[in-house]
C-alpha cells in the first residue's frame, strides 16, 4: 500500500500551512501529522537546499504519493520544479498537484501540464522585473532621487565636511548635526 506524504510550505513567520493541511484533507487525502512536511522558506529557494524538503527525500521511498496544493510549493523556479519532480519520479514516487486538479505530476500529462504552468509562471515573474526596471528608469529620467533620503543637506554636508577638515572628531560633528557617525563617515572618506 501506497504511503502518503504532504509537503507544506510558506515563505514567512507570520504564514501558516494550515489551510495547505486542511485542502489535501478535503481533497481526499488521509497524511497522518508524522507524514506532513511544513516548513517556511521561500520559493525562490532551491528545493535541495531545503532542510525539510531534503528529510522528506529522506523518508520517500518507491511507491510514495507526495501531495501539494500548488506547483509554486516546490518552487518559483520552472527549471528547479521540473528537476525536483524528475529526481522524485526517478525514485518510484508520484507527485499530485491538487490545484492542477490532482494529476500526477510524474506521468505524461501531469509532466506536460506542469511544464507549462512553469513556464508561464516564469514568464510571469520576467515581466514583472522588467517592468519594474523600466519604472525605475523612467522615474530616474524623469529626474526622481531614487532611494532612502540624505539626512543632510548639501549646506549641512558642506558644513559638515568643513568640520572634518578643521580636525573634528567624527562622533562630534554627528552630534552637532544630528545624524550617526556612519552618515559622517561617508562624507568623510568620499572627500577622500
Amino acid at each position: 500500500m501506497s504511503r502518503v506524504f504532504a509537503y507544506c510550505r510558506v515563505s514567512t513567520a507570520e504564514q501558516t500551512t494550515d489551510n495547505q493541511i486542511h485542502e489535501i484533507a478535503s481533497a481526499g487525502f488521509s497524511v497522518s501529522p508524522q507524514r506532513t512536511i511544513a516548513e517556511t522558506v521561500s520559493g525562490s529557494v532551491a528545493t535541495s537546499q531545503r532542510q525539510g524538503f531534503c528529510r522528506l527525500v529522506d523518508r520517500l521511498e518507491t511507491g510514495d504519493v507526495l501531495v501539494v496544493t500548488k506547483l509554486d510549493r516546490l518552487g518559483r523556479n520552472a527549471m528547479d520544479v521540473r528537476g525536483t519532480v524528475e529526481a522524485l519520479a526517478g525514485m518510484g514516487v508520484r507527485v499530485h498537484c491538487l490545484a492542477l486538479g490532482g494529476v500526477d505530476l510524474t506521468s505524461a500529462a501531469g509532466r506536460m501540464t506542469m511544464q507549462v504552468i512553469a513556464a508561464v509562471a516564469e514568464f510571469e515573474k520576467d515581466l514583472l522585473v522588467e517592468r519594474t526596471q523600466a519604472g525605475l528608469a523612467r522615474a530616474k529620467a524623469a529626474g526622481k532621487v531614487l532611494g532612502r533620503p540624505q539626512s543632510l543637506s548639501g549646506a549641512e554636508a558642506s558644513k559638515a565636511r568643513e568640520r572634518l577638515a578643521a580636525g573634528e572628531a567624527v562622533a562630534v560633528v554627528a552630534r552637532a548635526f544630528n545624524t550617526s557617525r556612519q552618515t559622517v563617515m561617508r562624507l568623510r572618506d568620499a572627500a577622500k
